[in-house]
């Protein structure tokens, strides 16, 4: 018989999963993976801690690890595969216990997700204007591993929307005065510098950035971004509103709803597909038309970010703070399309990109016939804040077909966590999906997952979303917190170890400004306390006395399902304030001559 070529091979992996037996004598353990695979795991050699989150001390639970490996517990072991001569064995090098008690974990005790959130607005205050005022001219899209600037100053419009965003959700859960006035900064940072007011067509554009060389300022008209050179890509114009939009939660500043309203009016101008729905993913920056042949492989496109991006980035939270009917309008208009032309029945992976008649490219640029798998878990997740709003069986149906399917093609049921782009289709004589190129994991589609789950284990009381959520949140909390520089890593590998090449290395790029770190935050506090486990939830507003023209602030954390949330108390400047409705989650405000602050408790209904 041929050796063994792999005889004498050893394999540094990871394995997370549930304690199904323990042997003490020998110091061995028994996992079972999340599809239900065991492995024997030796444990005599692994050190053992307990999962903390950002701004916490190491805790070593080395000398008590058998003691907490009991039946049911959840756990995360690094370790080596050896091979013996009755197969190979795991054998543990780290082990991370995810809670003090059996069955709990840390993430999901009330004010985890909010004291992460206060880490990183403070990582990124320091980062980009340091302890004394924030001034925005400072501004640095670029941020190095801990937090340094780059050399070159150069000022995207979207990544300083992004770090508004988490700003002021940094204030929603905290009420830290600091983490809003940096977003009212930045909201009015982007107002003077960045936005073009174009009165004769009654729409407001948002510049891709500024670039400043030797001292000198060149606003940047159309992207400089690699997809979408020299074109006016539509998440662009999407993401330069979300933390406008989610300042005006607070503020009620109605210059900043002008301006999401003018902006809205550009993509109903310039972007929409008035015969066959829905909106194009770029336009010329001349002609402002998206059948431009300058556009080459973008010309007369549709996909996820020109139809789907608007419910998360800024539609839904719009909604939130103004009730009105035109935005879930919109908001419907979106998801609808989204059903009807999104899902393939011969792939477990949504479509995302299309021609104009809505036919799917498959042949554009890096993304052929690929799926983002983060794009499907946010499909997910939308459809069900959208069926909070306007609900309707299709939503639900394809969110839940979505989250059923994806653990098993796009999640890692051996190490935990969510992969990044696979082959839509299998190829043939091959079982499964390919990855694509390489198997390591972003944070922002741990963030999907994530609050996917989340929002379905919350709205169906399902104990196997809840399991997913769970095991998506160990992962990402024992893996991107970056506990030596602060933030969150970009990605890392598929055993959780930080990937630090490139641009992937970085904690401010075109990609990452604290938007979807903050996002996850927020939410997952929101759907952990109100919907999963029926806690209270403090949330901060900081009304103008200009702010929100029928004096009513709207203070439902998110899309949530009707009736399931109550506003149980309201103080204004500290004092108790009686002018609310407890079902409508509305304040009556008072006559002020400037800002107030108001604490609204939530609880569940």
């Amino acid at each position: 018989m041929a050796a063994d070529p792999l005889a004498h091979v050893r394999i540094s992996d990871l394995v997370a999963g549930y304690v199904t037996a323990v042997h003490p004598d020998r110091e061995l353990v028994d996992l079972r993976t999340s599809d239900g695979r065991p492995v024997r795991v030796g444990v005599d050699r692994a050190s053992a801690e307990l999962l903390r989150n950002l701004g916490e001390p190491h805790t070593d639970l080395t000398s008590r690890r058998l003691e907490l490996l009991t039946p049911g517990r959840h756990v995360l072991v690094h370790g080596i595969y050896s091979p013996t001569g009755e197969g190979h064995v795991f054998d543990a090098t780290r082990i991370v216990f995810l809670d003090r008690e059996a069955g709990e974990y840390a993430f999901a005790r009330p004010g985890w997700w909010t004291r992460q959130l206060r880490e990183l607005a403070a990582f990124y205050r320091t980062a980009q204007f340091g302890t004394g005022e924030a001034d925005f001219a400072d501004y640095r899209t670029i941020l190095r591993l801990g937090g340094d600037k780059s050399g070159r100053h150069v000022q995207e419009t979207d990544t300083i929307s992004r770090l508004v965003y988490g700003m002021a959700s940094a204030f929603l859960l905290t009420g830290e005065d600091d983490f809003l006035d940096i977003a009212e900064r930045g909201t009015k940072y982007l107002r003077d510098h960045l936005r073009f007011a174009d009165p004769e067509n009654d729409v407001v554009y948002w510049y891709h950035g500024i670039d400043v060389a030797d001292g000198v300022e060149t606003k940047l008209f159309s992207s400089e971004f690699g997809d979408d050179f020299r074109s006016i890509p539509a998440y662009e114009q999407i993401y330069a509103l979300a933390g406008p939009t989610q300042t005006y939660r607070i503020t009620g500043d109605p210059e900043i709803l002008d301006d999401v309203d003018a902006t809205v009016r550009l993509f109903h101008r310039f972007f929409r597909d008035e015969a066959r729905g829905g909106y194009y993913s770029h336009i010329d920056p001349v002609h402002l038309s998206p059948d431009h042949e300058s556009l080459g492989a973008n010309r007369s496109r549709k996909n996820w970010n020109s139809i789907g991006d608007h419910a998360p980035a800024f539609l839904i939270n719009l909604f939130l703070a103004t009730g009105r009917r035109q935005d879930a309008e919109m908001l419907q208009e979106c998801f609808d399309l989204i059903v009807e032309h999104f899902p393939d029945p011969a792939s477990p992976f949504v479509q995302e990109r299309f021609h104009a008649d809505w036919t799917p490219d498959r042949e554009w640029a890096w993304q052929q016939d690929r799926a983002v798998v983060g794009h499907n878990l946010k499909i997910a997740w939308n459809l069900m804040r959208m069926n909070a709003i306007r609900p309707k069986d299709t939503y639900t149906k394809l969110a839940r077909t979505i989250a059923e399917t994806m653990p098993a093609v796009a999640g890692d049921t051996q190490r935990g966590g969510w992969y990044d782009v696979m082959e839509r289709m299998p190829r043939a004589g091959v079982p499964g999906h390919r990855l694509t190129w390489h198997d390591r994991k972003a944070w922002w589609q741990q963030e999907q997952g994530i609050l996917a789950y989340l929002v379905l284990a919350g709205n169906t009381g399902e104990a196997e979303f809840l399991r997913h959520a769970r095991e998506s949140a160990a992962f990402y909390n024992a893996f991107f917190l970056d506990h030596d520089e602060g933030g969150v890593y970009f990605m890392v590998l598929a055993d959780g170890t930080p990937y630090l090449l490139g641009t992937e290395r970085l904690k401010g790029s075109h990609s990452m400004s604290m938007y979807h770190s903050a996002e996850l935050c927020y939410l997952a506090e929101v759907y952990d306390r109100l919907l999963v486990r029926g806690q209270a939830l403090d949330l901060w507003f900081r009304p103008r006395p200009d702010g929100f023209a029928d004096r009513v602030l709207r203070v439902a954390p998110d899309a949530l399902p009707p009736g399931s949330v109550r506003l149980q108390s309201v103080e204004i400047d500290g004092r108790p304030w009686d002018g609310f409705d407890p079902e409508g989650l509305t304040v009556r405000l008072p006559d002020a001559t400037s800002s107030v602050k108001v604490r609204a408790r939530l609880v569940a209904s």
